[in-house]
Parts: structure tokens; C-alpha cells; sequence
């Protein structure tokens, strides 16, 4: 990226405060997709910030700060969308606030319109158990998309390591589902990037990475990983499901 560039997405916020057209957006993605798949990740955010300015954000699960931590080296102050279900362990929540604590990032909570009890209420206790898909849609696509009405583009912390599903995932892609370009700075990175990228940044990492749970949902959903497992065996274990539906 120029200096000008740079600059521009350290200024991005207020800028490019209208939405483009979906014809826009796909004809970003359709120039810059193969120009940028081995572009570094910090370059992947710079071109995203200064292309998209307000209308851009990160979300963020929370296993770790690796990808709020580098969009916050390149524009400082970008807000950061956080999927709280009601159903998260104590240490992921108390690694978001810890995120919003000691990053220069604008931390976001994206709610469900139901609380749990209202949920319980209305559908039935425990539905995690009887339908997750279902549960996933009300506790983090539906609020993921309301959350998004206001952005042209997100940054996810996707990573073609983590499951075959993944493989394909574009560094610039389209989601055509929500209309919106969708942003993979870490595709390209292994787990051996991510941990040298921790240890050369001194990145928070939630506690329950190191106790068994390379891959953090839900508490009710998620268990523990025995050595040699794959590594997302933990996420709705016992089911089918192996995506929440954000990312489908």
C-alpha cells in the first residue's frame, strides 16, 4: 500500500459514510480479489479501510485478539462486532472486555432479540439441544445481519486451516446472502501463523484455548478436544452441524 493509501485508512472514520449499490460492491470484489489473495493481512485491512472507510468492521469470536489486534495497528479506533448469544463461557466474554480494555478498537456487542429466558419462554427450554440450526439463526445470523445493515464490507477471522469447509474461502469474497463484501485477512494463515503472530505481538488468547477447546462456541454446544481430534470436533458434538450459519 502508498503512504497516501495508509493514511487514508488510519483516517477512515467518517469517510465513505453512504453504502455503494450491490453492483458496486460486487464489481470491487470482482478487481481486487485476485489482486490481493497473497497480499499480506495487514495489507488486506488497509485496502479494506481506505476502501470502504465507516462502513467497514471486524467481527470477532473472541478465541483470540489475533485479528482485532492487527486491524487495530491500521486503523486504530475500527469498531469490532462481538455475536453475544447469552450462552457464552465466562472466559470468552471476559476476553472480549479485555479486547475492548487494551486495543484501540470500538468493541460491539450484537444482541439476539430474545433473551434467553424470552427464548425459553416462547420456544421451548433448552433450544440448542432439540434444533440448534435454529438456535444459531435467532443468536447470531439474525443478529450478524442486523448489525451489518449498517456496513458495506466485514472482516472475519476465517482460515482455511481450520476446516475443509473452508478451503475455498476467499480473501475478498461475496456474500451474497447479505449483500455485502466479506473480508478473510487470515485465510491464508496455519495455526503456526497464528501462534507466532501471538507470541511475537503478545496477543490475548482465551484462557480455554489452552484448556482443551481449540474451538470456542457456545458453552452448552462446545466440549473439550482430546489430542488428535480435529481440532472443531468440540463444536456441536454429537450433531451433523458443523457451521453456525454465518459463514454459509
Amino acid at each position: 500500500m502508498t503512504t497516501a493509501t495508509t493514511q487514508a485508512a488510519r483516517d477512515f472514520k467518517g469517510t465513505h459514510t453512504e453504502g455503494r449499490s450491490s453492483e458496486e460492491l460486487r464489481e470491487l470484489v470482482s478487481h481486487m480479489g485476485a489482486e490481493l489473495e497473497l497480499a499480506p493481512a495487514e495489507q488486506i485491512i488497509e485496502w479494506a479501510v481506505a476502501t470502504f472507510g465507516a462502513r467497514f468492521c471486524v467481527t470477532a469470536s473472541m478465541a483470540d485478539g489475533v485479528l482485532s489486534h492487527v486491524a487495530s495497528r491500521v486503523a486504530p479506533g475500527v469498531d469490532v462486532v462481538f455475536l453475544d448469544t447469552g450462552y457464552h463461557f465466562v472466559e470468552t466474554i471476559g476476553t472480549r472486555d479485555a479486547v475492548a480494555a487494551t486495543l484501540p478498537v470500538n468493541v460491539i456487542s450484537a444482541t439476539p432479540e430474545l433473551t434467553v429466558a424470552e427464548q425459553d419462554e416462547k420456544y421451548g427450554k433448552d433450544l440448542f439441544r432439540r434444533d440448534p440450526d435454529a438456535c444459531c439463526a435467532m443468536r447470531k445470523v439474525a443478529p450478524l445481519s442486523r448489525m451489518l445493515s449498517g456496513y458495506d464490507a466485514w472482516a472475519t477471522g476465517m482460515r482455511r486451516a481450520e476446516t475443509r469447509n473452508r478451503v475455498v474461502a476467499p480473501v475478498i469474497g461475496w456474500d451474497a446472502r447479505k449483500q455485502k463484501v466479506k473480508v478473510s485477512p487470515l485465510a491464508r494463515w496455519s495455526d503456526e501463523d497464528v501462534d507466532r503472530y501471538v507470541a511475537e505481538n503478545n496477543v490475548l488468547v482465551n484462557p480455554l484455548v489452552h484448556d482443551g477447546f481449540p474451538s470456542i462456541g457456545c458453552e452448552p454446544c462446545t466440549r473439550r478436544v482430546a489430542p488428535g481430534e480435529d481440532a472443531r470436533s468440540g463444536r456441536w458434538a454429537g450433531t451433523s452441524k458443523t457451521e453456525c450459519g454465518i459463514h454459509l
